[in-house]
């Protein structure tokens, strides 16, 4: 993998790149559309690569490795022949899941990380080792160390020693994935977390620590797990200061469009989120003019596009009373309609962020699309 800075904003700390991959370029600041089990919810993989344009996908280890399991993984030459997407893909380690959704089953020592399954209550073992191998099989373009996300709120005492662990995890994991070669053919890249809960101090260390193994690229837990925005984008700069700038920065699991485009302010190059699909679902749309709860009655006889600036197909062909229809009768095309959508308008965002980054308009388009997003149309 190699990853080129090509522009920075001069009124802030936002930049322009590129990262090369075996499957393909990724233009930088980008958006990726979670698709955790090997599917982005409600949504084809053409839609995917020719509507949204998404540029890269994440699936999860931790679901994947439970269903469909690895040997049918490893049959179809890894998640890319399984799922037939054939641009790059970033899994996540699973730490994530282990924490969320196993929860009082989980045992974490030294070792590694018990846990039941979520889908029959079967029991596994994640350990640093078996997560760089099970990624091994997935084919994932970029791969993510194993590490521990805690919960909000925790204390410093959990939080230190918690991050002192995923340092020692992060050590086993650069040593198995240094040891071992991919299956496919092509490269894999090992992202470090860094962790520490909301802590400055534990932060600042916890960067050192990653930047001091100089892997190609870095990501940043443990954030948007339910403390205050303001915090959240406090240790984001903290963290983004330290890490190299040669390096592409990944904030895990962030979030709404107002997250991101501040994130994309304090230096972070990567962002995804299950809330544009999620949302969706339950009819929360995204538009370039502001955000619309499509249930409520004001749209029922609305026959305007549900976005004519963003493009695209879905988002210029239907109207808000047809998707409005769709969605108060829970027809399962509602929910495709608005996470397309929604998508796009996500990739739209970060594109969009990109172009006036290059032209140094960025900061003032920012404060005006701020405004926008405040707005409940």
């Amino acid at each position: 993998m190699k990853f080129t800075l090509q522009v920075e904003d001069p009124q802030s700390k936002a930049r322009a790149g590129s990262i090369e991959t075996s499957h393909g370029t990724i233009q930088t600041p980008i958006f990726m559309p979670v698709g955790t089990a090997g599917t982005v919810k409600a949504v084809h993989q053409r839609e995917i690569q020719d509507d949204i344009k998404a540029q890269i996908i994440l699936g999860n280890t931790y679901h994947l490795y439970l269903r469909p399991g690895l040997d049918l993984l490893k049959k179809t030459g890894g998640l890319h022949g399984f799922n037939g997407w054939n641009k790059p893909i970033l899994t996540d380690s699973g730490g994530y899941q282990v924490y969320s959704l196993a929860g009082t089953g989980r045992k974490i020592n030294e070792e590694g990380v018990v846990f039941k399954s979520h889908i029959d209550g079967s029991i596994h073992k994640f350990t640093p080792e078996g997560v760089m191998d099970i990624q091994r099989v997935i084919g994932a373009d970029i791969i993510m160390a194993f590490d521990e996300c805690t919960p909000y709120p925790c204390d410093y005492g959990y939080a230190r020693n918690s991050m002192e662990m995923t340092h020692r995890w992060l050590g086993r994991c650069c040593n198995r994935f240094d040891s071992t070669e991919p299956l496919y053919g092509y490269s894999q890249t090992l992202f470090p977390i860094v962790q520490g809960s909301v802590y400055k101090d534990l932060r600042k260390q916890s960067a050192e620590t990653i930047a001091s193994y100089e892997r190609e690229g870095n990501a940043i837990g443990g954030l948007s797990v339910g403390e205050p925005a303001e915090i959240m984008y406090e240790l984001t700069e903290v963290v983004c200061d330290i890490l190299p700038k040669d390096k592409p920065r990944y904030l895990m699991g962030v979030g709404t469009p107002a997250n991101i485009l501040e994130g994309i302010a304090l230096g972070v190059d990567m962002f995804d989120c299950v809330m544009p699909t999620r949302n969706a679902r339950n009819g929360m749309i995204f538009t370039t003019e502001g955000i619309i709860n499509i249930k409520n009655e004001k749209w029922k006889d609305d026959l305007s596009p549900i976005d004519l600036n963003l493009g695209g197909y879905v988002s210029t062909f239907y109207s808000k009373a047809y998707l409005r229809h769709l969605v108060k009768s829970e027809e399962m095309l509602g929910a495709q309609i608005a996470s397309v959508h929604n998508l796009t308008f996500y990739l739209w965002l970060v594109n969009t962020a990109r172009e006036k980054i290059i032209s140094g308009e960025f900061l003032p388009w920012k404060k005006e699309m701020e405004k926008k997003l405040m707005q409940r149309l």
